[in-house]
């Protein structure tokens, strides 16, 4: 059993009128480095979007109904922090499901790439969207990862490879945000796939992706830079001349390292202090040793994994023997991962790279909340963010347990219920 926070005086609390407050459900704080830090029957209050009071309902400095003007009677159930889905790509528009029979026929993903359908076939719908029914094609895949949790999104680009289309993406992605009342982190990525009209001009192209990047983000659309760094995407060389141009303008990185073969992609995003390398199914120990010198996280896919059936797992011994973060999020996209749920994403990562159910959790907490370089959430802790989420479960296990459902009784994002 984790210590209760320390409660603060009787007089402080009164001075300080809470927003809201939830008693009666056990914690699951994360507050530590191991376990879940439970606290049974406790109570979590907030003011300001931030949390005021995580602990014992017996801890509290007076009557509930004298703390706040919202007092909520959980009657039971569990409390966590608001799930973080640190990779997705859910700004497109149309479908790949030809594709998935392709594949079940037998068709490899780099087949599929190779003979003009993959990521291009995306790029083609997505460029004929217009910005308002991109929204609305986006909004109901956000919808759907909110109702399951997840309080925080990080949403791509890369369906648009030219100027215009990554701009549209990450203005959707913006409204996404705006429209829900959530945070939305926004990553370029500019260096996913080779456009038709540059092909066999890979070089040329990654010039433009530069231009393209100093020009966003002086419109303020960028938080972070990615790429694909992979035999069907962009060599290291390449990749290494997108991270310099973030790197001169303040913009961490990350990217999608080693899905498909060892590229040596995550060393070289550690060598930048990248915030995280992404797939990571063939990353040598080299790699993972470099990664752990930089702090960078794992972000781990298992939607991607399961999707193509992938057999090669990650290094999880290596990344646990080095201290290497492991985050799990949804890859949600619609070619490899059509996963709208983070929750399924951590019982797949259970199920097939035999991850703790603690540990899927983290993964989706604190471990996402690092690997897009934000501090201030991903637990249960007086001054974070009041990002949480009630569940309808008797122990935290039971996150990872059911395949599938509805389990979130209400989600709550900086202190304001979404569901």
């Amino acid at each position: 059993m984790a210590t209760a926070v320390t409660a603060p005086t009787a007089e402080a609390a009164v001075t300080e009128f809470w927003d809201g407050l939830v008693v009666g459900a056990s914690l699951a704080t994360l507050d530590g480095d191991a376990g879940y830090g439970a606290i049974e029957d406790g109570a979590l209050g907030w003011r300001d979007g931030r949390i005021a009071f995580v602990g014992r309902r017996r801890d509290l400095p007076g009557d509930p109904e004298r703390l706040a003007d919202l007092v909520v009677e959980a009657d039971g159930g569990w409390i966590t922090p608001g799930l973080v889905d640190c990779h997705t790509h859910l700004v497109f528009a149309g479908d790949r499901a030809g594709e998935f029979e392709q594949r079940l026929q037998g068709a490899s993903y780099e087949e599929i790439a190779r003979s003009g359908g993959g990521i291009v076939s995306t790029v083609r719908a997505t460029r004929e969207a217009g910005e308002d029914a991109l929204l609305a094609q986006s909004l109901p895949r956000a919808r759907a990862l909110l109702a399951d949790g997840a309080t925080t999104l990080e949403i791509k680009s890369g369906y648009g490879l030219d100027l215009d289309g990554e701009r549209k993406m990450l203005r959707v992605a913006r409204r996404i945000g705006q429209s829900l009342g959530v945070d939305v982190r926004t990553t370029f990525l500019g260096a996913h796939a080779l456009p038709p009209e540059y092909t066999g001009r890979a070089d040329d192209y990654i010039a433009q992706a530069c231009n393209w990047l100093a020009t966003l983000h002086a419109e303020g659309l960028v938080d972070a830079v990615d790429a694909f760094a992979e035999r069907i995407g962009f060599t290291i060389a390449q990749t290494r001349r997108v991270f310099e141009v973030a790197r001169a303008l303040g913009l961490p990185v990350k990217l999608h390292a080693d899905q498909l073969s060892d590229g040596d992609g995550a060393a070289l995003v550690a060598g930048f202090g990248g915030l995280s390398a992404d797939h990571v199914e063939h990353t040598s120990p080299e790699g993972v040793r470099a990664m752990a010198r930089a702090g960078t996280v794992a972000v781990l896919l298992p939607g991607a994994f399961h999707v193509l059936r992938e057999t090669t797992l990650p290094p999880l011994a290596e990344f646990r023997a080095q201290g290497v973060p492991m985050a799990v999020a949804t890859d949600c996209n619609p070619g490899t991962s059509p996963l709208l749920s983070l929750r399924q994403a951590m019982q797949l990562a259970c199920t097939h790279f035999r991850l703790t159910p603690e540990e899927a959790l983290r993964g989706a907490t604190v471990n996402a909340a690092r690997a897009l370089g934000l501090d201030d959430r991903g637990a249960l802790r007086t001054g974070l963010r009041a990002d949480f989420v009630h569940w309808n479960i008797a122990r935290p296990a039971e996150l990872c347990y059911w395949l599938g459902g509805p389990l979130a009784r209400a989600v709550y994002a900086g202190g304001h219920r979404l569901s």
